[in-house]
């Protein structure tokens, strides 16, 4: 594909993966624009990137912003992470992670677009058993899987009934620089880097941990893959690996810090095993996951000490 002309729209372009996609496509001179709640400021506004502000749950709002706008792909990475129940305040991240993928079906120029790739995630699994295949019924346990798994469906009815070119890639747990440090890996990380004590859960779960770059990589794969149309495809390693072995690894690179394993007791209904399998993405993508966890890791424990 010809990359000087490619257009492309990050949704939620401001956030962990949509950054890194941004950077991506800005590396093969594509034109990008990136829609957000807001409009970035300062250092986080790059003057290469289209901003649009929009929130995706409304509609009219969402329509106005993108009125006139053609893009050539599509990469929704909107939404957040929240486990509440649907009786406290399930409904709004239930909207967020449904709703605003069909606002974002009306809202644009279909007649030019070539794929809309929808970010999914591990968590539409629910307590399944392991490796997760896209094969098997997902199994939602809260509304924001929930929300996924209808986005999913609507998308996969869309290509079905209308041939809108919808892909999902279901992902497992992507780290790297630039994640939000409030999250899992970045503050085992710091504790980790100020040779701190902290408490963890005994560790005994198996996750699947894919590094930032190589998700990235499975999304611009996606882009050129006819086959991957109408498909939901799972990104992540296929390596099992326990939060205590993850948790330790660290450790063993900074040379410092004091898990209190067992202090931090298991979420309730928690998967203790969640991982992937992979072969699908192979097949339909020709991808693979490049980064070991080791040198993932090497690359986060680095980011997160330049920004303590």
């Amino acid at each position: 594909m010809s990359q000087m002309t490619q257009r492309l729209l990050v949704v939620g372009g401001n956030g962990f993966i949509g950054r890194h996609v941004v950077e991506h496509a800005i590396g093969l001179d594509w034109h990008v624009s990136s829609l957000n709640l807001s409009i970035p400021q300062g250092l986080k506004n790059d003057t290469r990137v289209n901003y649009i502000a929009a929130d995706v749950t409304s509609k009219s709002k969402l329509m106005k912003a993108m009125e006139g706008a053609s893009y050539d792909y599509v990469v929704n990475c909107s939404g957040y992470i929240d486990h509440s129940l649907f009786s406290n305040g399930g409904r709004k991240v239930f909207d967020a992670h449904f709703l605003g993928v069909m606002n974002l079906v009306e809202a644009l120029n279909n007649h030019q677009l070539k794929a809309f790739v929808n970010i999914g995630s591990s968590d539409e699994y629910g307590n399944i058993s392991a490796p997760q295949s896209e094969t098997q019924r997902e199994a939602s346990i809260s509304p924001y899987s929930m929300g996924k798994v209808a986005a999913s469906h609507f998308l996969q009815m869309l290509h079905r009934t209308e041939d809108f070119p919808a892909i999902t890639l279901r992902l497992f747990l992507t780290y790297g620089p630039g994640q939000d440090q409030q999250r899992f890996f970045p503050q085992v990380i710091k504790g980790c880097l100020e040779g701190s004590s902290f408490a963890t859960s005994a560790g005994e779960q198996l996750r699947d941990f894919c590094y930032i770059q190589d998700t990235v990589n499975a999304i611009f794969s996606s882009f050129s893959s006819y086959s991957a149309l109408g498909e939901v495809i799972n990104i992540a390693s296929g390596k099992p690996v326990s939060v205590r072995h993850m948790i330790e690894t660290v450790v063993e690179l900074i040379g410092d810090g004091k898990p209190q394993f067992g202090k931090i007791a298991y979420r309730v209904g928690e998967n203790m095993e969640l991982y992937a399998d992979v072969s699908k993405a192979r097949k339909l993508l020709g991808w693979e996951p490049k980064v070991s966890l080791e040198d993932g890791l090497s690359k986060t424990i680095k980011w997160v000490d330049e920004s303590l």
